[in-house]
């Protein structure tokens, strides 16, 4: 693959700049396998439909077709679970888990990650955050029958929002 340099110019973040050093969808690193793509979770519904709206430019128009987007005020309807699973960003930023690069979190980071940016140090942080959120897929397994979404409907969302796809137990 040829590196490409990517402008990003929204809400957030403008002319912030970074580079696709790898392909889309690949070269993950071999401890991080998550269960869905950014285009999957947009399509069940996270983050009550508010995440990205603005930043549909910078990914692949393919992501946003299905997408579940709130028309104004967050509705946490939209998610795929029907409940609200998020902390506002202040809480993410006030526990100092946000990097400067990613200001929207780990998300973001991730969609970026799978987009085929690369940063040393960044992506092992973030991978090891992914990693500790494995251990709610052990509450379920515990606390729920197979294949009943109902149950813990908050924690399966919260899963959700970090790549776990939590119908398969």
């Amino acid at each position: 693959m040829i590196a490409k340099t990517i402008v990003v110019n929204d809400k957030m973040q403008k002319n912030y700049r970074y580079r696709l050093t790898e392909s889309s969808g690949k070269n993950f690193d071999p401890q991080f396998r998550p269960d869905l793509s950014p285009q999957e979770m947009l399509q069940m519904g996270i983050f009550c439909g508010r995440y990205m709206r603005d930043c549909q430019k910078e990914f692949p128009l393919t992501w946003f077709k299905k997408a579940k987007f709130a028309k104004e005020k967050k509705n946490c309807q939209l998610n795929f679970y029907k409940v609200n699973a998020s902390m506002p960003l202040s809480y993410w930023q006030e526990k100092d888990w946000i990097y400067p690069d990613d200001p929207r979190g780990w998300f973001q980071w991730y969609c970026r990650y799978y987009m085929g940016r690369r940063i040393l140090g960044e992506d092992d942080r973030q991978i090891k955050r992914w990693k500790a959120m494995k251990r709610h897929l052990g509450q379920i397994k515990k606390n729920c029958n197979k294949g009943d979404l109902k149950c813990r409907r908050r924690q399966r969302q919260a899963l959700l929002h970090w790549a776990y796809d939590t119908r398969k137990i």
